[in-house]
């Protein structure tokens, strides 16, 4: 089914856009769900663990040097540099809404995919050159990260390590790459990790995509978020965090001591309060509601047929890149072999118009199934691996389509994160806005924002100067994808 909008090309990250201005509802609180939210492929493998719905105390406490509001990856490795610096705080609070990492960390489809080289012509376009290139290099820093933490520590997160592919099915799209590819190496880009396959027949047999045109494949990596998180959570708990699930914030208001947060449970007072609230910082921070939209996103758990299982299992991930839309594609071959679809299907935009109609769809992560996104997902199956229902003697079992969930996607106004202090709001900071895109950027901007908290400068940290706070961004416009 043909889609709304041409999404074209967009950077690794940016697929997920094209909604239009905020329409605001003052009896919409933005915050997460407290009840009836779907349950998601990584939040139902630990229903048994015992940090979902940890406290560290009965009581909250009446003040702490730092409250971080959040539990996701950016919460809890924010939490993890400061407790590890030369200077740590005496002590850090982290409030949740509901169970551990249960936003959109652990809602997403497991991928931390750099972008190394796609997005250069609109972040360039954007920011200029410079800072195009240094947003590409960050990414890959940044996954380079992630997999040197996880290999060090040796964590069980069911990790794996590869080629990840873009897999182009128009010629339309395999034009744009080309010419996008030609304007990163004209201003220096390095593609020398990036493999290139034009040929159709080597691309088909090389993504196991029918009817592929050609693929761009570089270095990236899958894992369960939610095992990562409870690892870092886990070590911050060691070193004196006061971690308080189930307890939602409902303000933040001025204090002698700087800033009371309040909850549903008492009030804490505080110096410092960090967001790492992504796509429900308005709830919190008014400020934020024209530059971060959240936005509801599907993705589907599917059981391959017995051509795509066993020693025949796909190992690589992949986007598979229609002009009418993308599909992402994680198959979970370091675990039980499923395969998690995310993206911007061509049917996403009978989602977007279900949101648009009720402001408070945009924070309901409770749908189920979207059929229409669900058709898109069996589509793919059908005419780009050959998937069948149906299970025979021949062919064995087939394909089963198990089950979808939702997540809400921070939509940043200009398509990067917002990182740093809230501006006029001295003691405040905060990491939103990651555009569905937060694995390959947050490692090095939760490092960059706990030195920031401690008194380093903005370029101390390493980071691109645009995912910086500023006035001027927070009113910036919607975000609209723009063709390459």
């Amino acid at each position: 089914m043909p889609a709304q909008t041409d999404i074209g090309l967009p950077p690794v990250g940016m697929e997920h856009s094209s909604i239009s201005d905020p329409q605001l509802d003052d009896e919409v609180t933005g915050l997460p769900l407290e009840s009836g939210m779907s349950l998601s492929h990584w939040l139902a493998t630990v229903r048994s663990n015992p940090l979902l719905d940890y406290r560290s105390s009965e009581t909250l406490p009446s003040e702490a040097d730092v409250v971080i509001i959040g539990s996701g990856i950016s919460g809890a490795l924010t939490a993890m540099n400061l407790l590890e610096s030369p200077r740590p705080p005496k002590s850090v609070v982290m409030l949740e809404a509901r169970e551990l990492c249960s936003g959109a960390t652990g809602r997403n489809a497991g991928h931390c995919k750099p972008d190394v080289w796609r997005g250069f012509s609109e972040y360039a376009e954007r920011f200029g050159k410079k800072q195009a290139l240094k947003v590409l290099a960050n990414e890959k820093e940044t996954r380079d990260a992630l997999v040197d933490f996880v290999v060090k520590n040796n964590i069980d997160c069911d990790v794996w390590n590869g080629k990840t592919m873009d897999v182009l099915m128009d010629d339309e799209v395999v034009e744009r790459s080309a010419e996008n590819m030609r304007a990163f190496k004209a201003a220096g880009g390095d593609a020398s990790a990036v493999d290139i396959i034009l040929n159709p027949a080597e691309a088909e047999k090389v993504s196991r995509v029918k009817g592929a045109k050609a693929v761009y494949a570089w270095n990236a990596s899958t894992l369960h978020p939610w095992k990562l998180v409870a690892f870092v959570i886990k070590r911050c708990l060691k070193l004196g965090l006061n971690l308080q699930t189930m307890t939602p914030v409902t303000s933040v208001t001025g204090s002698s001591n700087g800033w009371t947060v309040h909850t549903s449970r008492g009030k804490i007072s505080t110096p410092t309060v960090i967001h790492a609230t992504n796509a429900y910082s308005g709830a919190l921070l008014p400020e934020t509601k024209k530059s971060i939209t959240p936005i509801p996103h599907m993705c589907n758990l599917v059981y391959p047929p017995s051509s795509h299982s066993g020693s025949k299992a796909l190992t690589n991930s992949c986007s598979v890149i229609y002009k009418e839309g993308l599909y992402s594609v994680n198959p979970r071959s370091t675990s039980d072999g499923s395969i998690l679809f995310g993206g911007v299907q061509p049917n996403q935009h009978y989602l977007e118009e279900y949101v648009e109609a009720k402001e408070s769809r945009k924070y309901d992560d409770s749908l189920k199934d979207f059929q229409p996104i669900t058709d898109c997902v069996k589509d793919l199956g059908r005419k780009g691996y050959s998937w069948d229902e149906s299970s025979t003697p021949r062919t064995g079992f087939g394909v089963r389509y198990d089950r979808s969930w939702c997540g809400i996607i921070g939509l940043s106004a200009d398509g990067v994160p917002y990182v740093g202090a809230v501006p006029g709001k001295s003691g405040q900071w905060m990491s939103c806005g990651h555009n569905g895109h937060g694995m390959a950027r947050i490692f090095t901007c939760s490092k960059g924002l706990a030195q920031m908290v401690q008194g380093s400068t903005w370029s101390e940290t390493g980071l691109p100067e645009c995912y910086q706070v500023t006035e001027e961004r927070l009113k910036g416009q919607e975000y609209r994808q723009h063709k390459l």
